[in-house]
């Protein structure tokens, strides 16, 4: 399994984030944490998530769940083109129901147990991939609603991670503050946690997992 998982951006280490793709630069940016954005606002935002991919050598192109809601058996037909899936931050809950209105969730599940994919993302894209989202509504909304969204909150994470991630910690940003109140409600209800600074992340290649300060 080969995971990069950032708390903002590609963090201070993006070399490794290229040392975990093989030969397929094919990279798929996943923006659904940020549907509840304006238009104008989502597609500035996925240019620079292309611009920062691009420069490390990859060929990044928006892979749009939305278009594979009900859909999930073209969804996995497509994605077996990509060597990466890079899923940026935004509102937790709505990615989480973007990856179970799509089938993204049990597809990627099952590429990166079989190492035929590599994992990147930040912020909300690590955090989903905890047993539980339960805590993060601290700092995400969980009743945000878009068009094409089921209203239905989905607790579960995707359990690919045995922890619970808090980005942002201690860090020069807007979230940060609320992501000390996420970390108290995981030690008060005694759930393993992992908190990145900004700058941070955690990378796991096989079995061995490393955090990159």
């Amino acid at each position: 399994m080969r995971l990069f998982l950032s708390s903002y951006s590609l963090g201070n280490k993006p070399e490794e984030l290229s040392a975990l793709v093989g030969s397929n630069k094919r990279t798929a940016i996943i923006m659904n944490a940020q549907d509840t954005k304006t238009p104008e606002s989502r597609s500035e935002r996925l240019q620079r998530e292309i611009d920062s991919l691009s420069a490390l050598g990859l060929i990044p192109e928006e892979l749009d769940l939305r278009a594979y809601f009900g859909k999930s058996d073209e969804l996995s037909d497509h994605i077996k083109g990509f060597g990466l899936v890079w899923v940026r931050g935004g509102n937790v809950f709505i990615l989480r129901k973007a990856f179970k209105q799509s089938g993204f969730d049990e597809i990627i599940t099952r590429l990166l147990n079989n190492d035929e994919i590599a994992y990147g993302g930040y912020s909300a894209g690590a955090c989903v991939l905890a047993p539980s989202l339960h805590g993060i509504e601290l700092v995400d909304p969980k009743d945000e609603i878009c068009e094409g969204y089921e209203r239905e909150v989905v607790w579960d994470g995707l359990n690919i991670l045995g922890y619970a991630v808090a980005p942002h910690y201690d860090s020069d940003h807007p979230e940060s503050n609320d992501i000390d109140k996420c970390i108290t409600y995981f030690v008060d209800n005694h759930m393993l946690f992992k908190a990145l600074r900004d700058g941070e992340v955690i990378v796991r290649a096989g079995y061995g997992e490393k955090v990159i300060t």
